[in-house]
């Protein structure tokens, strides 16, 4: 009995991600299903937005006890990344703003436009350490790639949907609200602690993968939402599979131009989790706000697509 249950607790520690994202996706489903009032519901989707931050700023906070802040520097790959994402949003955008396209042609681009400007998930920080990639590299990029982002999006969604009545300082205003609190909140806060907490450092640092744990939560409650986007989009078939297969080029062209470049800096592992790692919420969140609504959808394909990645790295480091 003690073999077959030290034999489970290893197979679901060994496929940690697949059953999460199972779970998240069942986990929805139950809940639909049970007989809850419109006021529980309500309560509920709140209850998960606030915890979702929550989990994110001490995934960010324990990351970031880790590292002494005054060793985080940029890598050399920094700029090939911050371009490429760059590109990817302001292409298809031109394209947009020039042509005259099909409903779901522009859909289509407006997709592959928020997975590649997209930042970098916060939760790529605990991916890359636990696959041995460079910690400082990702933390520093992914502080760098929101400053970036909010400017290239700001600078450019005024013109794709002038109907908005949005101009750049008020939309860098709003995705700053958005993303910038929970990246430098948790690292001013791990600073503090290793200047004048040491003996609380040292106790955080002591406790084995807590940072993975909270994102195996976090990833439950993630395939959750996008379950519900995906259920809710109402999106035509033909629409639905094309968003599928944009998302789906979208993140193997990030992650094997990451890696790529990456590994002319013999930093691979970072570089790769760093432009394919993404952060979905802020997807849905931009797309609501800035982009066709449909678009949302994207996030939630994303989400799939890149955590299934991440799977098949880990079982392949066991391996």
């Amino acid at each position: 009995m003690n073999h077959i249950l030290r034999q489970c607790i290893r197979f679901c520690k060994n496929w940690a991600l697949p059953i999460t994202m199972a779970l998240g996706v069942a986990g929805y489903f139950i809940v639909s299903a049970l007989p809850v009032s419109l006021e529980g519901r309500a309560f509920l989707s709140k209850t998960v937005g606030i915890v979702q931050p929550l989990l994110i700023f001490c995934m960010l906070f324990l990351s970031f006890c880790k590292i002494d802040p005054k060793t985080v520097r940029p890598a050399k790959w920094t700029v090939f990344h911050a371009l490429i994402q760059s590109a990817g949003f302001v292409l298809p955008a031109l394209v947009i703003i020039q042509t005259d396209l099909t409903d779901n042609a522009v859909i289509w681009l407006e997709c592959a436009m928020a997975c590649l400007i997209c930042p970098t998930a916060t939760a790529a920080a605990v991916i890359t350490d636990r696959l041995g990639g460079n910690l400082k590299t990702v933390v520093a990029y992914t502080m760098i790639i929101n400053i970036v982002a909010a400017t290239v999006i700001s600078a450019f969604t005024p013109l794709i949907n002038p109907a908005s009545g949005l101009n750049f300082a008020h939309a860098f205003g709003m995705i700053a609200a958005k993303v910038f609190p929970l990246l430098v909140a948790p690292f001013l806060l791990a600073w503090f602690v290793r200047l004048y907490l040491p003996k609380l450092l040292q106790v955080i640092l002591s406790v084995r993968d807590i940072a993975f744990h909270l994102w195996i939560i976090a990833l439950a409650l993630a395939m959750a939402v996008t379950t519900r986007a995906l259920v809710h989009s109402h999106v035509g078939l033909a629409c639905l599979v094309g968003i599928a297969v944009v998302t789906l080029v979208c993140c193997i062209f990030q992650f094997v131009v990451g890696r790529a470049v990456g590994q002319r800096y013999n930093d691979t592992i970072s570089a790769g989790q760093a432009l394919g790692q993404k952060n979905t919420v802020f997807v849905i969140w931009m797309a609501y706000t800035f982009l066709h609504p449909v678009t949302a959808v994207a996030g939630g394909f994303y989400s799939i697509w890149h955590n299934v990645f991440n799977s098949w790295q880990l079982y392949r480091q066991r391996k």
